[in-house]
């Protein structure tokens, strides 16, 4: 099965032109988001120290960008003496081909899936594909956008742009030409629809040999992986099969066990609006009779330690990808996920997407460097994130890394000539008398055009221009006589 991904993604402004003119997207993805953010809110709210607890979160992620390699390499050491093996990938090409390598090593050619976004980050299922390796996804929101032939839109619930009808079309068109009869007498009833995937599943994962998953949290003390869930497949995925191999992004670490404890009540809350998750399954090395027999541990870097570079963008390594900011924000609630063109959608993917693909070390495309802009900066991002990553800051400290790697080639020459004029004060007072001149004169007329000119001046009159500009006015009645 083909697996779409991000590449040659459009600039975002042109993305979500495509996406705002489709209605059914737009209704899905408000009435998804008003859900979750109401059921936060309340959840939340239960708790009198929420803003401590936001600020102790804050301060365990900082203390773990601080004491960075200490942390990786004493994670390192307790992995390896529970049993498990270690492998380091600088990027996406690296930790794909050590997964594909550990999966020939055993002879597989089918892997079951956790969620995960380190592993949809580095494309590995269709870098598995390349090498004839089908991968199932067992969440089954991954399961309706891998179904579907769909890239995800949503940190926690990937295919949010999908309503219930849409999603039983899929199953019924997709699974029977998987392998297993299409359900054709299925309902979009959402208990029918898991019925459905469950037993689509059920097989996959009697069978497979090797699972792949992501972690949450790291614990570096132990050694331990945290996993967060709400449906069980994923403790299926890590338990039944021989091989089990975790892509972590080396900024999941937290340094102690009890560290644990201000998480597993942030993300719940922050995410599914519950007060525990359903599934919390933690595992340290391998262990013999209980639970895969390999264990490996890929450490991910891939940009993160470019991020760590950036005194102000670095806060974006905090993230514990619980999604609030997502279900907050007024354009993502109108875009949707895939305009921004990564896995990471939303306030966080505008901030954190640009410094994994090198906005600190070198000019970016088009398409990277048009997600700085991708906000309205109200700054209700800031307000929901648990772990106090200042969105806002962060945007408009890209947004200036952006135009310092150039802009676009008018914009380049504007602002030279700006900077021209302002340098004299000769120029700039010709300037001001002949912009004078001229607005007089196009208040005369209506200006017409096309694209923006026509949109802006097709409604307005150009506001009336003063007689003589404040420099004149000044010499006139402050100059000594």
């Amino acid at each position: 099965m083909s697996t779409p991904t991000f590449l040659g993604m459009p600039p975002f402004p042109d993305a979500a032109r495509i996406a705002l003119r489709d209605t059914q997207l737009r209704a899905n993805l408000n009435r998804a988001t008003t859900t979750i953010r109401d059921r936060r809110l309340r959840a939340v709210a239960e708790l009198d120290d929420w803003e401590a607890l936001r600020e102790a979160g804050a301060a365990i992620k900082d203390d773990v960008l601080a004491r960075w390699p200490e942390l990786l390499v004493q994670l390192e050491a307790a992995v390896t003496r529970a049993g498990g093996v270690v492998h380091w990938a600088r990027d996406a090409a690296e930790a794909n081909a050590i997964v594909a390598k550990v999966a020939r090593t055993h002879g597989v050619d089918e892997i079951v899936k956790v969620k995960s976004m380190a592993t949809q980050e580095i494309e590995l299922n269709a870098a598995l594909e390349g090498h004839g390796i089908d991968v199932w996804e067992t969440d089954l929101a991954e399961l309706i956008v891998q179904l579907g032939h769909d890239v995800p839109s949503h940190i926690l619930v990937p295919a949010i742009h999908r309503n219930r009808s849409e999603i039983r079309d899929i199953f019924v068109r997709e699974m029977g030409a998987v392998g297993r009869p299409a359900p054709d007498g299925i309902s979009d009833d959402p208990a029918e629809l898991a019925e459905a995937a469950r037993l689509h599943l059920r097989e996959k994962f009697l069978r497979a040999r090797m699972a792949v998953s992501g972690g949450n949290f790291a614990i570096a003390e132990t050694g331990s992986i945290v996993v967060l869930e709400s449906e069980g497949n994923g403790r299926m995925c890590l338990t039944l099969p021989e091989v089990l191999v975790t892509v972590l992004g080396i900024e999941k670490l937290l340094p102690t066990w009890r560290d644990l404890e201000v998480f597993l009540q942030l993300l719940p809350r922050s995410s599914t609006a519950e007060r525990m998750n359903p599934y919390t399954t933690i595992w340290t090395g391998v262990t013999p009779g209980d639970g895969p027999r390999e264990f490996h541990l890929i450490l991910l870097d891939n940009g993160r330690t470019d991020t760590l570079i950036d005194p102000v963008g670095r806060q974006a390594l905090r993230c514990i990808r619980c999604s609030a900011c997502l279900n907050v924000c007024p354009v993502y609630e109108r875009t949707g996920g895939r305009a921004y063109g990564s896995v990471y959608p939303g306030p966080i993917g505008a901030i954190l997407t640009p410094q994994l693909r090198g906005i600190n070390r070198h000019p970016v495309d088009e398409q990277t460097a048009s997600l700085p802009f991708a906000s309205s900066l109200c700054g209700a991002c800031f307000e929901a994130c648990p772990v106090r990553i200042d969105i806002p800051e962060v945007l408009v400290h890209l947004r200036a890394k952006v135009v310092d790697q150039g802009g676009h080639p008018l914009e380049r020459a504007t602002m030279a000539a700006a900077a021209a004029t302002f340098a004299s004060a000769g120029r700039l007072g010709a300037a001001q008398r002949a912009g004078g001149a001229l607005l007089r004169r196009a208040r005369r007329l209506r200006l017409r055009g096309p694209g923006w000119v026509g949109a802006w001046f097709g409604a307005r009159d150009l506001p009336p221009p003063a007689r003589q500009s404040f420099r004149r006015w000044w010499r006139r009645t402050r100059s000594p006589r």
